[in-house]
C-alpha cells in the first residue's frame, strides 16, 4: 500500500476546532405576513395536486375494473 512520505500533523488538526471566527453573521429577518401566506398557499396547492392525482389515478390502477379496453378487444376477437 502507498505510504505518505511526511507525517500528518494531527495536533494541528485537533486544534483547528478550537479556532473561531470573530465575525458574527447578520441577524435573520422575519418573513412578512405576505411571504408566510404565499408559502402556505403553495404548500396547500402542492398537497391538493397530489391528492387530486391520487383520486383521479386510483381507478386506472384497479385490476378488477369492468369495461376496460383490453376486455373489449378480447370479446371482439372471440366473436366471428
Amino acid at each position: 500500500m502507498f505510504r505518505r512520505g511526511e507525517p500528518v500533523p494531527f495536533a494541528f488538526i485537533a486544534e483547528a476546532e478550537s479556532f473561531q471566527s470573530n465575525v458574527a453573521p447578520p441577524p435573520r429577518t422575519r418573513p412578512s405576513r405576505l411571504r408566510i401566506a404565499g408559502r402556505a398557499l403553495g404548500t396547500v396547492l402542492v398537497l391538493a395536486g397530489l391528492g387530486a392525482a391520487a383520486l383521479l389515478g386510483a381507478p386506472a390502477l384497479d385490476p378488477h375494473q369492468q369495461g376496460s379496453v383490453g376486455s373489449q378487444h378480447e370479446e371482439a376477437a372471440r366473436t366471428p
